[in-house]
C-alpha cells in the first residue's frame, strides 16, 4: 500500500457478514455481539483463505452483552432475541441482523449527534453500539490472534453515510437540494465525530483504516455534489489517519469512474472497489493508468458475474486479467471489487489464493 518493493501482488477480500457466518460454526448473535467469537473467527476465515489482511468492519463490542437479553426464541427465519428495553433483533443464518425498536419508542432525533461516535451505521435501520470503554478491545484481540505478520485494518464510516442513516435515504438526499446549509452543519458535525474516532483507533496496532462511503457513487451524487459534500468533510477524516502514520483508503460502490481524481483530492492512500461493469464503470487499465501513481487500488474481480454466478473458469480468468493489469503497477491488491457474497463457496476464494501463488510474482 506504500508502493514499497514486494514479491508478489497481495491478495485480501473484504467479506460479508453473510458469508462468514455460513462459513462458521457461530450463532449468528454470538458472532454479531461477541468481540471474542467475531475476532476469532475473522483469523480462522483469514488463515482459511490465505488473505494478507483481515478487515475488522465492527469495533466497540459490549463484552457484557448477554446482561441486556430479556429472552431468546428461534423462529422460521432465526433467532429472535428481545432485549430489556422491549426492542428485538433478528438473527439471520446468512444475512446481517435486522432490529426492531421497542413499541412507542420515539424516534431518535437527528440533529442530535453524539460526540464521541456512540454508534456504526451498519445498513439501513441497523446500528452497532459502540461502547465508549471497550471501543477498540477488538483490534486488539484480532492483533494478538493473527500475529505481527498480518496486516490489520479498521474501519470507519464515512460523514455522508450517517447522514442518509439519520435521515433516510430518499429525505437524505432530497435535503441537499432543500437545505444544503443544514446538510453542512451535520456533516460537519459529523465529521468531527469521526475524526475523534479515527485518531483514538490509530493508536491501536493497526496498518490501515477503510472509510466506508458506499452511497457516494455516481448512482446517488452527482460528480459536483461529491466535490461540494464529500471531499471536505472525509479529507480531515483521512489527515488524522494518516498523521498517526496508518494508511487510509476509501471504498466506494458502483459507478466512480468519473470521480477518481477528487477521490484522490481527500488525499487518500488508496481506493477500494472500483466496480467493473455492469456492476459500475471502473476498468482497471484506465484507472492504474490514470491513479495507479499516487494510490493503491484494491480491487476489482466482479463480486457478482464472476465470483458469484460466473463459472470457476470464468472467474480465474477475470482475477487472471486483473493481476495481468495490476502487476505493471506497484500498488495494486486483488481482491474482489466489494464484497464476498453469502453464497459464494469457499473453494472459489481458495482457488484464486492458489492463482496468486502461481501467478501473482512480481518480476
Amino acid at each position: 500500500m506504500n508502493g514499497l518493493p514486494h514479491d508478489r501482488v497481495p491478495f485480501m477480500c473484504q467479506m460479508s457478514i453473510g458469508h462468514m457466518l455460513l462459513q462458521l460454526p457461530v450463532n449468528p448473535a454470538e458472532f454479531w455481539h461477541d468481540p471474542e467469537v467475531f475476532g476469532r473467527g475473522l483469523v480462522e476465515l483469514r488463515n482459511r483463505y490465505g488473505f494478507d489482511g483481515i478487515l475488522v468492519s465492527l469495533n466497540g463490542h459490549d463484552p457484557e452483552w448477554r446482561a441486556g437479553i430479556e429472552n431468546r426464541e428461534s423462529g422460521p427465519d432465526g433467532e429472535v432475541i428481545t432485549w430489556k428495553d422491549a426492542s428485538r433483533t433478528l438473527f439471520y443464518r446468512d444475512d446481517l441482523p435486522r432490529m426492531y425498536p421497542a413499541p412507542g419508542a420515539p424516534p431518535r432525533d437527528p440533529d442530535k449527534i453524539p460526540v464521541p461516535l456512540s454508534y456504526i451505521p451498519v445498513s439501513g435501520g441497523l446500528h452497532f453500539a459502540i461502547h465508549p470503554l471497550h471501543r477498540f478491545d477488538i483490534l486488539r484481540m484480532v492483533r494478538e490472534f493473527a500475529g505481527a505478520e498480518i496486516s490489520v485494518h479498521g474501519e470507519l464510516t464515512s460523514p455522508f453515510d450517517y447522514l442518509l442513516d439519520s435521515f433516510g435515504y430518499e429525505n437524505g438526499l432530497m435535503m441537499l437540494l432543500d437545505d444544503p446549509d443544514r446538510v453542512a452543519g451535520l456533516l460537519q458535525r459529523y465529521t468531527d465525530g469521526v475524526v475523534e474516532l479515527a485518531a483514538a483507533m490509530c493508536c491501536e496496532d493497526i496498518d490501515a483504516v477503510k472509510i466506508s462511503s458506499p452511497f457516494a457513487g455516481g448512482g446517488f451524487l452527482s460528480r459536483e455534489h461529491y466535490e461540494k459534500i464529500v471531499v471536505p468533510y472525509e479529507r480531515p477524516i483521512v489527515e488524522a489517519i494518516q498523521a498517526a502514520g496508518k494508511s487510509a483508503y476509501i471504498h466506494t460502490c458502483g459507478a466512480i469512474g468519473d470521480r477518481l481524481d477528487l477521490m484522490a483530492h481527500t488525499g487518500v492512500k488508496g481506493i477500494e472497489c472500483l466496480d467493473p461493469p455492469p456492476l459500475g464503470n471502473v476498468e482497471l487499465e484506465a484507472a492504474l493508468a490514470s491513479i495507479g501513481g499516487e494510490m493503491f487500488v484494491k480491487g476489482n474481480i466482479d463480486s457478482v458475474n464472476s465470483m458469484l454466478l460466473g463459472s470457476e473458469e470464468l472467474m480465474v480468468a477475470d482475477a487472471r486479467e486483473r493481476l495481468r493489469v495490476g502487476k505493471k503497477y506497484n500498488k495494486f491488491v486483488l481482491s474482489t471489487a466489494c464484497s464476498i457474497a453469502p453464497a459464494v463457496e469457499a473453494n472459489r476464494i481458495m482457488v484464486l489464493r492458489r492463482l496468486v501463488d502461481r501467478e501473482g510474482n512480481i518480476e
